[in-house]
């Protein structure tokens, strides 16, 4: 990708700051010559996780997302910590939410997750032969854990069980 698209930052603003994510006001110029304001969301980033418990199989959670309002079915998911490598961090949520631990774990993209505001990258990993541990959710996770057919995962897509963004990108590039 070539930097000639890139816009001239002329300011940046913090407006907030939680525990996890940021808000801050950019003044730039477009590469149309454009000055405008813009409103973005800086995130750490985060990785999902397509699990394959035995090759026909995949691991998806549910779990209440509030921006939402209901119960969403996912992949596994979760944010970086403070300089935290990817790979590091698939291995960490894998085994805290699901409550297995993977012995092959392979990067299959990185995306933007909403490039438009976010500055949120997110690394997706497949991951293979599976040992059963313990689940260890955060304290503020409520997780339910299921494990169905590939053919299933996908169809839940077709039929609009999963409408999840990621769950939806990550099991189309691994399972098809």
């Amino acid at each position: 990708m070539s930097d000639k698209a890139a816009a001239k930052i002329l300011s940046q603003r913090p407006i907030f700051q939680g525990r996890v994510i940021g808000v801050r006001e950019d003044r730039v110029i477009e590469p149309g010559g454009r000055e405008c304001l813009r409103e973005i969301v800086v995130h750490p980033g985060a990785v999902c996780i397509v699990a394959r418990p035995q090759p026909d199989e995949v691991i998806l959670i549910r779990q209440y997302r509030h921006a939402a309002g209901r119960e969403l079915l996912e992949i596994p998911a979760g944010t970086l910590h403070v300089g935290e490598e990817p790979l590091k961090c698939a291995f960490r949520e894998l085994e805290e939410e699901t409550g297995y631990r993977a012995r092959n774990m392979n990067e299959r993209a990185r995306f933007w997750t909403t490039p438009g505001f976010t500055t949120e990258i997110m690394y997706l990993y497949e991951a293979s032969d599976l040992v059963k541990t313990e689940v260890n959710p955060d304290d503020d996770e409520v997780i339910e854990v299921d494990i169905v057919r590939s053919t299933e995962a996908l169809q839940m897509i077709d039929d609009g069980r999963i409408q999840d963004a990621k769950s939806i990108l990550g099991l189309l590039r691994v399972l098809k």
